[in-house]
């Protein structure tokens, strides 16, 4: 105890400091658009656990979205986006998630859209920090169709923290067009957020941030930028399962207006020994 008692106050400076180290990092190292409709979350800073595999389907449909094509990409109007999302832990700081993303769209049928990998690392929890700290990097492909910018890179740090039945998540993106239009842009400011209270010991409902600023080096026009609004509901259905409900609104006329978004999640853990068989995670 007496050692936490002296450590504590070096570790909550030291965390801090990365912190702002990694924002100026990805800034000048890194050289889009906000979260866009195929995988609407607020990352929280834990990481999928050693020997576990997380499963996730993110389904998201657009009631009220843009009816022509622009710039080449097909319209969102009532467009149904179906992503798979594979999280597979390595130790207890790091895991590798992978993405397959579709869309459904009035009349054409079912399409993929691109794929992404996401490697991550996580401040361990026996560090015993003050707040929940990680750092997300994702690159990826995406069909024109669908997207302007086929080649894309974001990097994203991620701060969160539990104070009794509140949680607070910021995750303060930058995002980096490789192939296309936005290539100009340099790097994009793509900031989520998300506080939610615990109603009860399995239901928390709040609200869900997502924006696209624009370039760092000037700002986009209000009317231009990308923010959404999501009120949303977690649910507890025991330690194996995610689920995330919510419907957003979006605040400018360059974001879709509504959407009605949906996370499904299921962790299965891998026991010792090579022959082992895949099994559930027990509460």
């Amino acid at each position: 105890m007496e050692n936490h008692l002296t450590i504590n106050p070096i570790l909550r400076f030291a965390g801090l400091a990365l912190f702002a180290a990694l924002l100026v990092v990805c800034a000048l190292a890194v050289p889009c658009s906000a979260q866009d409709n195929y995988e609407i979350q607020v990352y929280e800073a834990e990481t999928v656990a050693p020997r576990s595999t997380m499963v996730e389907i993110h389904s998201n449909f657009t009631v009220e979205g843009s009816k022509t094509v622009q710039d080449g990409m097909l319209p969102t109007n009532h467009a149904e986006h179906e992503t798979l999302e594979i999280t597979q832990g390595i130790n207890d700081w790091a895991e590798v998630g992978f993405y397959l993303f579709t869309s459904i769209q009035p009349g054409d049928g079912w399409q993929w859209v691109g794929d992404h990998i996401r490697p991550r690392v996580r401040v361990p929890e026996r560090w015993h920090w003050p707040v929940g700290l990680s750092l997300s990097t994702e690159i990826g492909y995406q069909r024109p169709a669908f997207s302007p910018d086929t080649w894309t890179w974001e990097i994203r740090p991620i701060i969160d923290k539990k104070i009794g039945p509140w949680y607070l998540a910021f995750n303060p993106a930058l995002d980096r067009s490789w192939h296309g239009p936005s290539v100009n842009q340099g790097v994009t400011f793509s900031p989520n957020a998300k506080f939610s209270y615990d109603f009860t010991r399995k239901i928390a409902g709040g609200l869900e941030y997502y924006a696209s600023y624009g370039s760092l080096t000037g700002f986009d026009a209000l009317r231009d930028q990308q923010q959404q609004f999501f009120p949303a509901i977690d649910v507890d259905f025991g330690p194996q399962w995610e689920f995330n409900f919510g419907v957003g609104v979006g605040a400018t006329r360059s974001t879709d207006h509504l959407i009605v978004k949906c996370i499904i999640g299921r962790r299965f853990s891998w026991p010792h020994g090579g022959g082992a068989k895949l099994r559930d995670l027990q509460p």
